[in-house]
């Protein structure tokens, strides 16, 4: 087997902790809001954001599906701000992490969403690219806009794969 295989894993708050939050309404009771015709679910992630005329925007982002297995080497980060992407509807996505090394990424995680499941990239956090799996998917970003330059890259000098398990 090869060193560079990644099997994901299901996306849980606790291993996904120290890349972010995971966006998740089982991780929080309802407020019952609008004459009790709605619900709320309250905080569920927290979006930072810092540097010149820095604010936290919203946008919306149609993405293609990717294969799998999935071979890639490119990886990104934002050091001034959060990152969330919110799915619109129930289906999984990919979604792949590195622990810093020394200003470089080191060894990625893959994970595979639950149904429903949104992810929030902490400020300067290694991250793959948005990843839906079989068909389009929309997600609504909340992200960072402001002065400063906002994205780093960075190319493994290899491709890493991602498989499902089973």
């Amino acid at each position: 087997m090869s060193d560079r295989l990644l099997t994901t894993r299901p996306l849980t708050a606790e291993v996904f902790a120290p890349f972010g939050s995971v966006i998740d309404t089982r991780s929080v009771a309802p407020r019952a809001m609008n004459a009790g015709m709605a619900l709320r679910y309250h905080d569920l992630a927290e979006i930072r954001v810092s540097g010149e005329e820095a604010r936290a925007v919203i946008g919306l982002v149609e993405a293609a599906p990717y294969p799998v297995p999935l071979a890639f080497s490119l990886v990104e980060r934002h050091p001034f701000g959060s990152q969330a992407f919110i799915p619109l509807n129930a289906a999984p996505f990919l979604v792949i992490v590195c622990p810093d090394q020394d200003g470089r990424p080191g060894r990625p995680q893959a994970f595979l969403t639950a149904p429903w499941q949104g992810v929030c990239y902490a400020p300067n956090t290694w991250h793959g690219v948005l990843t839906p799996l079989g068909e389009r998917q929309n997600f609504v970003v909340v992200d960072r806009a402001g002065g400063g330059v906002n994205l780093e890259e960075f190319t493994y000098d290899a491709a890493w794969t991602v498989s499902l398990p089973g």
